[in-house]
């Protein structure tokens, strides 16, 4: 069964995140992802965090709808999720900070470490991409 959008309040979830940097991250990204969006959070699947949403059809035939950014607080490092892909904002992620990445995955495991404004920029590059009406690629098509 794909992952889907749940009713499960997204505040007591951020509430009960362990260990405590995790929370205190997950906090301002709630914040941040709320400044950049406009939109509220919900969760999506068990553990993400999604603001907005978007629809995809990939050439396969596949589509769904899946959160236009998100992010999970995860035990080594917390998650953001990047649809467009983490190719899209390499210059951006150069002056980040420390981090690792996946495909379309950014891994970081302490945001006081890294530099927010330029994480806001690539949250709002990869929002405007992802909410444009015209995203159906694969993250690591980008």
């Amino acid at each position: 069964m794909p992952t889907t959008w749940t009713d499960v309040d997204p505040g007591a979830y951020l509430d009960a995140v362990t260990p405590a940097v995790r929370r205190r991250d997950a906090d301002t990204l709630r914040d941040l992802m709320e400044r950049v969006t406009g939109e509220p959070p919900r969760m999506f699947g068990a553990s993400v965090v999604g603001f907005g949403e978007y629809h995809y059809e990939y050439a396969s035939g596949r589509s769904g709808d899946a959160p236009a950014i998100a992010f999970a607080p995860r035990k080594p490092a917390t998650t953001i999720y990047l649809p467009d892909g983490v190719g899209a904002h390499e210059e951006r992620l150069a002056a980040l900070g420390p981090h690792t990445t996946g495909v379309g995955c950014l891994y970081l495991k302490d945001l006081e470490r890294v530099d927010l404004a330029v994480l806001e920029q690539i949250l709002r590059a990869s929002w405007a991409t992802v909410t444009s009406g015209t995203f159906g690629q694969r993250a690591h098509e980008s």
